[in-house]
């Protein structure tokens, strides 16, 4: 899949299902690549193999085991190969060679790569963004979000707002096939949004990549200043009208939707 005019024309990205439906990916530049969020590795190894590319780099975007599994067997069979993850992270999983932080960037072949620390579902998840490829882990979904587990409401507001705020076209890479499931539930926050019906009209597996353009119009964790949602959530138990209350309601709702 290739950039936009407006970027790097030659990085590429692959998307690699793992597990059940997670997604693993290759930032690809030339002869070398990247994963991201390898939750195991013979997908790795094989789509590797066929991209006819060598590993120099893993990006973890947080410390589960379906987003992490196959960092140990990649490292052992790529000597040398470094992996990047959280300050806060570093010690919830073996092979960390290199800690970043908020407003770090890396190198990769030319390019940079931003850190943007998104603490919610996690307190150490990362985005990796590069050449207009957003990769949000368990962040930000194709129009969801990940669970709370770690953080509070308020951060993952916050870390969802601040992906909200890059460009319109960025493309999002997010970490599980939850789309479609996505949909229905943004359908019932939203009945009468158009753009998320014609959205689930026109879906197709993989629904990677997004962009932040159409989250923004259809992802209801990323509209709760829109005064349907905040109808919604009313519906749903938030006790006031702030952002913050409405993700809240939103999120505890979505998880036994």
């Amino acid at each position: 899949m290739s950039r936009g005019s407006r970027y790097h024309v030659s990085m590429r990205i692959v998307a690699v299902p793992c597990l059940k439906d997670n997604y693993a990916y290759l930032v690809i530049e030339g002869a070398h690549a990247a994963v991201v969020d390898p939750g195991e590795a013979p997908p790795i190894e094989a789509a590797l193999a066929r991209e006819g590319v060598s590993l120099v780099s893993i990006w973890a975007t947080h410390h589960h085991p379906d987003h992490t599994g196959g960092i140990a067997a990649l490292v052992q069979a790529h000597p040398g190969v470094e992996v990047v993850a959280s300050a806060v992270d570093a010690a919830r999983f073996a092979g960390v060679t290199r800690t970043v932080a908020d407003g770090d960037a890396l190198a990769f072949e030319g390019h940079a790569v931003a850190i943007i620390e998104n603490p919610g579902h996690t307190l150490g998840a990362l985005t990796f963004v590069t050449g207009g490829n957003a990769f949000t882990g368990d962040t930000l979904f194709g129009a969801g979000c990940g669970r709370v587990f770690e953080g509070d409401a308020a951060m993952m507001h916050t870390s969802l707002m601040r992906l909200a705020a890059l460009p319109t076209d960025t493309q999002i890479w997010c970490g599980h096939e939850y789309t479609a499931s996505n949909l229905r539930f943004a359908a019932a926050v939203e009945p009468g949004n158009p753009e998320i019906a014609a959205r689930a009209a026109g879906l197709a597996t993989p629904t990677v990549p997004s962009t932040v353009a159409t989250e923004r119009a259809t992802n209801p964790f990323l509209r709760a200043d829109h005064p349907a949602v905040i109808t919604a959530a009313r519906g749903q138990g938030a006790t006031a009208d702030d952002p913050v209350s409405v993700f809240a309601a939103l999120r505890t709702w979505k998880n036994t939707f």
